[in-house]
Formats: structure tokens, C-alpha cells, sequence
């Protein structure tokens, strides 16, 4: 179990938002945070830390007039951790390369890959055959409906039909090096984590997974801990204290919680 960081970038800015607040149509979301440095500031924080396999996640749609200054972002963020950090948001076969030249150890896919409310397992291979298995990782971000948690997409918007459960993780294992899983629900919110959600992942082990969502808490990250077995990575992000939050960063890293 150890710590990863992000940085989460929308309309151009390092942000912090809560999860399900997304909207394509008019690039609004509900924020808790807005930092005043760019995306290079929180990359370079992680070097001097030592803090391999952040996340920087692009926030905006490929159609939004605000993607280009959000993909300028990540490029410096990467360009100034080469190695170090992971890209997600949009990636697909025709940009992949410049992310993973640009510095970016491994992409992050979501959207491309669960196509039309299920797996595609044609692009899921295209993709694969560009990166390789060994710098892709798959974002099971997940709500939950009629008691079970799905995969959604497009932002965390759209629900497909691909339940998170342990027969899935195995079934894609073959085609990524890790898992990071948004519990979209909790996300932004630091309301506790999903321990349901956290005793479902931890019944998988083959491959690295990431646990993202609800933590505001030292007593979260030790339930964390407690119902994912201490298996599962964590990411957190406005509660931190370097995103306006009351958890201390430094703590966090002293104590390797």
C-alpha cells in the first residue's frame, strides 16, 4: 500500500473537483479547489519527494475549446517528471506515443477502450499493440446502480455495462500493467471511502491497483488499509493540505501511510 499523487487538470488549471459534477457541454464543474501554480509546480514537488506513479489526469473533452491549454499542461507536468508520472483523459492510439515520449511512464484509458457501453476489445488491442502492455493502464472508474458498481465513462458521465468485479480485473489483466479505480461516487466529496468497493478490489491481487475517492481522513486511509487488506495504492486529492485541504502532505509521507 503506498501513496500516489495527481494532478488533475481542467480548463487549463490544476484543479480539484468533485467527481460526478463533470459536464462536457459547458466545461463546468463543481470545484473545491483552483491552485494558483501550474501543473510543472506539482510535478516538480513529486521529484524532490520521490513520488513515482502520480496520475495527471486531463479533465476536458478533445471537443472543448479549453483541451489545448489542458493537454500544454500535462505535456509540462510529464516534460518535468520524466518517468515519473502516468497520463490519462482522451488518450487513444494516434496520441499515446507523444504522451509516453513526451515523459509519461505509462497511459491511462477510460473512454477509449469501454466503447458504446461495453469493452472493446478491438481497440483495447490496438492500443496495447502501440504502448504495450507494459505502459498501459486501465481506468475502472465506477458508480454504482441497482447495487453493483459499473465502469462509466466520458468523464465519469455515462454508464456502461461492464460491472467492476474480480472475473473482470482478471479477464483484462492480460492487457495492461495496472488498474486505477475512481470510486466516482465519493470522489472530491472526502466523505469516507467505498468499503464495499475497497473489499471487492481487494479480492484481486495479479496486478497493482489504485484505489481514488472519499478519503478527508488519516481514519480513512487506515480503513482503506483495513478493508482493501492493505493491497490497494491510494491517491488523494482535495483533502490534501497542497490542494487547500486539512491532511498534511508531509505527514503522509513521513509516516508512509
Amino acid at each position: 500500500m503506498r501513496f500516489r499523487p495527481c494532478i488533475d487538470i481542467h480548463n487549463g488549471k490544476v484543479k480539484q473537483i468533485v467527481g460526478g459534477s463533470l459536464l462536457d457541454q459547458t466545461d463546468a464543474a463543481k470545484e473545491n479547489f483552483v491552485s494558483t501554480q501550474d501543473a510543472a509546480f506539482y510535478a516538480r514537488l513529486y521529484q524532490e519527494k520521490g513520488l513515482r506513479g502520480g496520475h495527471v489526469i486531463l479533465l476536458n473533452a478533445r471537443t472543448s475549446p479549453y483541451y489545448e491549454e489542458t493537454r500544454q499542461q500535462a505535456l509540462l507536468a510529464l516534460r518535468t517528471f520524466p518517468g515519473g508520472l502516468q497520463l490519462g483523459g482522451g488518450v487513444c492510439p494516434e496520441n499515446a506515443e507523444e504522451y509516453l515520449n513526451a515523459g509519461a511512464s505509462h497511459v491511462i484509458v477510460t473512454s477509449y477502450v469501454f466503447r458504446d457501453g461495453r469493452i472493446s476489445w478491438e481497440n483495447l488491442e490496438k492500443l496495447e499493440a502501440v504502448v504495450g502492455k507494459e505502459h498501459l493502464v486501465l481506468d475502472l472508474s465506477c458508480r454504482k446502480k441497482d447495487g453493483q458498481y459499473f465502469i462509466v465513462t466520458d468523464r465519469w458521465q455515462k454508464f456502461t455495462d461492464t460491472a467492476v468485479q474480480k472475473e473482470t480485473l482478471q479477464e483484462l489483466s492480460s492487457h495492461c500493467s495496472e488498474f486505477l479505480v475512481h470510486a466516482v461516487d465519493v470522489e472530491g466529496k472526502a466523505s469516507g471511502v467505498e468499503k464495499e468497493l475497497a473489499v471487492l478490489l481487494s479480492e484481486y491481487a495479479f496486478l497493482p491497483v489504485t484505489y481514488a475517492g472519499g478519503i478527508g481522513s488519516f481514519a480513512d486511509i487506515e480503513d482503506l488499509k483495513t478493508y482493501g487488506k492493505g493491497l490497494l495504492d491510494y491517491t488523494i486529492g482535495s483533502a490534501l493540505d497542497i490542494f487547500g485541504g486539512m491532511l498534511s502532505f508531509d505527514r503522509i509521507l513521513k509516516e508512509k501511510l
